[in-house]
């Protein structure tokens, strides 16, 4: 679950990553690039701090856009545009694995839509939720075939 790179192969979205800062693995501290893409929003790149690290059970992110694309050039952690998060537990005799994502409170591509059609904004939420939701989807449906893939 702290393979950055598994999701890249497993999302439609998320492109390629790549460690920052000399970093060969988590750490809490540690930064990541990731390089997306988006079939309404085109490409953009991502710089990924890592929050949470607890082995087997628990790695943690928050995500800037460092580019100022969508906001601040000068990108706050603290002021994310998303928070990410895998978590394991024992469940039977196997194993639970959830994605969890909370976008916000920094501006994303979602500020963008709402910005150029405000009365729409609850439309434009549902839309990004639906493909998030299809995207863990995919993402964890691919972790567990490889999973059964290597018993």
């Amino acid at each position: 679950m702290t393979d950055i790179g598994l999701p890249a192969r497993l999302s439609p979205e998320l492109q390629r990553v790549q460690w920052l800062d000399g970093a060969e693995g988590p750490t809490v501290g540690a930064r990541f690039a990731g390089y997306n893409h988006h079939r309404l929003t085109g490409d953009w790149r991502t710089v990924s701090h890592v929050v949470e690290l607890e082995e087997q059970r628990v790695f943690g992110w928050v995500v800037v856009e460092p580019d100022g694309r969508f906001g601040d050039p000068a990108p706050d952690p603290s002021e994310p545009l998303a928070t990410w998060r895998f978590e394991v537990e024992t469940e039977g005799t196997g194993s639970r694995l959830r994605q969890v994502a909370r976008i916000g409170p920094g501006r994303s591509g979602i500020s963008l839509a709402i910005d150029c059609t405000p009365e729409r904004e609850e439309a434009i939420v549902a839309f990004r939720l639906a493909e998030l939701r299809t995207n863990i989807e995919a993402t964890l449906l691919g972790i567990k075939a490889l999973a059964e893939e290597a018993r």
